[in-house]
């Protein structure tokens, strides 16, 4: 009796017209950071419908220079990007409030991202605070956030020091990208230049951190760490070595803030030569690992051993254009977005919830120089 009656209220939902029984039908937004002038729209926001995968495009932000990368609040009232060449002293990090009802941005402040040639930008899991990496000053830096988004100057800097072994990419630091712990007691950045996952401490009331002990982890050399993602259980980190095509699998040691290394894997079928990675992502049921080659132009998925966290490798989904310098996955993990920048294209997936694979919709749109794609599901 009970089965019946809960089948006739979605029955009844379905008549309904806009209603929906399922919850992740929900439109979402998707705002996606490019290369543009500071005249030019930036920041680029569609509505996205699950079911279909269809976008439609729904306004965006101008005012800034490459704002590259962007990221959300976790709240989810404010967006951060940076701006690889704004910024009176170098690279900068703007904020912009989110309408709760349309998903429009309106630009609320502007900061020094510590550093030039900013490339990566996260907020803390309290959101008190902003971090970014700056590529080109090989640092990193933490930025006190106000209720209100206001961007303070940065609390804490960091200069990253060194060399790798490969004389062309890493004569220098090259800080990639930048994320918290999923527990936020730890901040780790990817340095390509020097081979490194750094680990800090953030304390999240001051927006400040500190070197860890242990200070890194270490990646084979001349892997150029990129960018990296922790498995849902907190058990695991995975990194993409952009310089050497590879996946590396790390055990995390929550408590010590510490990383074991566990395995080393291609993200290409075959040899392709010029080829790199950009992107690496967690499926959020876990069971899956993605990373985009640059070159290949495809999407590596991998199957994620949830007793171990190793990787085997499960096959590759073409990314529907060129050079896919990221990707997104949507927070209920049916929907994969991928940002190909010299294609000036964005193209929709289905994420197979048995395999892993991402299958195209059939949707693409045109978006100049993308780069990177959030999702905001309310």
């Amino acid at each position: 009796m009970k089965r019946l009656m809960l089948a006739s209220l979605a029955l009844l939902a379905s008549m309904v017209p806009g209603a929906s029984a399922d919850p992740s039908a929900d439109t979402m937004s998707v705002y996606i950071g490019s290369y543009a002038k500071n005249t030019e729209q930036g920041i680029h926001h569609f509505k996205l419908d699950p079911v279909s995968g269809s976008l439609t495009a729904a306004g965006g932000a101008s005012g800034v220079a490459n704002p590259s990368f962007v990221a959300i609040s976790p709240d989810k009232k404010f967006l951060y990007a940076i701006g690889e060449s704004g910024g009176k002293k170098g690279g900068a990090v703007v904020s912009f409030s989110i309408d709760a009802s349309s998903g429009a941005l309106t630009q609320v402040s502007e900061s020094f991202s510590g550093g030039s040639g900013p490339c990566y930008v996260t907020a803390d899991k309290t959101g008190k605070v902003v971090l970014v990496a700056n590529y080109g000053g090989g640092s990193i830096a933490s930025l006190p956030v106000s209720a209100d988004g206001k961007l303070s100057e940065p609390a804490t800097f960091v200069q990253h020091t060194g060399s790798g072994v490969n004389p062309g990419r890493q004569k220098e630091p090259h800080a990639h990208s930048i994320n918290v712990s999923p527990d936020n007691r730890f901040a780790l950045a990817a340095d390509l230049g020097i081979d490194k996952l750094l680990i800090y401490k953030l304390d999240a009331e001051k927006g400040t951190m500190t070197p860890n002990n242990p200070p890194h982890g270490e990646l084979p050399p001349g892997a150029g760490p990129r960018h990296f993602a922790f498995h849902p259980s907190a058990k695991y980190l995975y990194v993409c070595g952009e310089m050497t095509s590879t996946v590396h699998a790390y055990a995390w040691d929550a408590e010590k803030g510490s990383l074991k290394h566990l395995q080393d894997l291609s993200t290409l079928p075959q040899e392709v030569k010029g080829n790199s990675t950009a992107e690496c992502q967690v499926h959020p049921s876990g069971k899956f690992v993605y990373v985009s080659n640059r070159g290949h132009d495809s999407i590596a998925v991998f199957k994620v051993d949830e007793a171990t966290g190793k990787l085997t490798a499960a096959g590759h989904a073409p990314s529907g254009g060129k050079t896919p310098r990221n990707f997104g996955i949507d927070p209920t993990g049916q929907i994969l977005i991928a940002a190909n920048q010299s294609s000036n294209n964005i193209v929709v997936y289905k994420i197979d919830q048995a395999t892993g694979m991402p299958k195209p919709v059939g949707v693409e749109v045109s978006v100049p120089k993308p780069v990177c794609v959030k999702f905001l599901q309310r």
